[in-house]
């Protein structure tokens, strides 16, 4: 365990990321893994927004909402990966407050940005499935851009308020950072003020971005295997949730760790949590990581209307080389 730098608020100009300091052979292993898994979310959500924008079959409201979620990732991780392999290669990880602050906001911006686009793809999959006849009047172009649009708009502002306030609290007591990131419950575990308003704004930014979105997509959900139930054929049973499935199961990966990490903000330390921290930290790797390189995967590679444009791509550039 490294000595804890001791640093006046007043003075405070950088934070040492901590990450996996007292393992340095687990470091050269997750910096090839992570460098493999970030390549893979570039390549993997780079080709389907491409493949989104260029063929006009697939301007349609689950796709442009697919495109978002690309995107989204691409930025998340751009914002965070970065920084975590530079972590994983230097001995002494320091990072400017200012840098510190920024990359906090970016992280936590796409993140729930995310959360919210989540539960308006749910919408999306709720209208077309209980509603497939009007479907094309519900979901216009004038509904389900606004849609996009306002996820990101209470994604942004959600990450100015909590970072305005982490950016208030002195930090006195040391500036060693117990993550491979400026992750803002981290961040705020290191203030030796009174942190109730920091708790009490997470809270409500859990209600908002993780617990508002989680219940539509549950009621949605159940609206959805109730109508899907009542479809008589076996064949179109499987059909109508087929289209379902890959959204439910980036679901259930995206709130498990993002629970697991938000849902109860703990604003000291306790004696003995320094396992737990690197716990927590290893499941925010998993989370930032590896569910962005699945996303493409699960959601949208395995989609038959992606694949076709695929082939139908490939075979245009493999006749026009003959």
């Amino acid at each position: 365990m490294c000595n804890m730098e001791r640093t006046n608020y007043s003075t405070l100009t950088e934070f040492v990321l901590l990450g996996l300091s007292a393992h340095p052979k687990l470091q050269t292993v997750f910096f090839v893994l992570v460098l493999l898994m970030y390549q893979m979310i570039l390549l993997g959500n780079g080709v389907l927004i491409s493949v989104i924008i260029f063929d006009s079959h697939l301007h349609t409201p689950m796709y442009f909402f697919l495109c978002n979620l690309s995107f989204l990732d691409i930025c998340y991780t751009s914002s965070s990966v970065p920084l975590i392999l530079d972590n994983f290669l230097t001995v002494r990880k320091r990072i400017s407050f200012s840098g510190c602050m920024v990359q906090m906001f970016l992280s936590f911006a796409m993140g729930a940005t995310e959360c919210v686009l989540l539960g308006m793809m749910a919408l999306d999959r709720y209208v077309a499935i209980c509603y497939p006849l009007r479907y094309p009047v519900i979901m216009t172009k004038n509904t389900y851009v606004p849609m996009a649009a306002g996820s990101w708009v209470i994604g942004l502002v959600d990450s100015v308020v909590q970072t305005s306030l982490a950016m208030q609290l002195p930090f006195c007591a040391n500036n060693v950072i117990n993550h491979f990131v400026c992750e803002i419950l981290a961040i705020l575990k290191l203030a030796c003020a009174d942190i109730s308003i920091n708790v009490i704004s997470m809270a409500g930014s859990n209600l908002i971005v993780l617990v508002i979105p989680l219940l539509v997509i549950s009621i949605s959900y159940i609206f959805i295997v109730t109508t899907i139930l009542r479809i008589p054929s076996i064949e179109g049973k499987c059909k109508a949730f087929s289209t379902c499935s890959a959204h439910l199961t980036v679901v259930i990966i995206f709130y498990g760790t993002i629970f697991f990490m938000y849902a109860k903000p703990k604003p000291k330390s306790s004696v003995g949590a320094n396992n737990q921290d690197i716990i927590e930290a290893l499941i925010s790797l998993f989370y930032g990581v590896m569910t962005p390189m699945l996303n493409p995967l699960i959601y949208s590679l395995r989609n038959k209307d992606v694949k076709a444009v695929v082939k139908n791509m490939l075979g245009r550039r493999n006749s026009d080389g003959i």
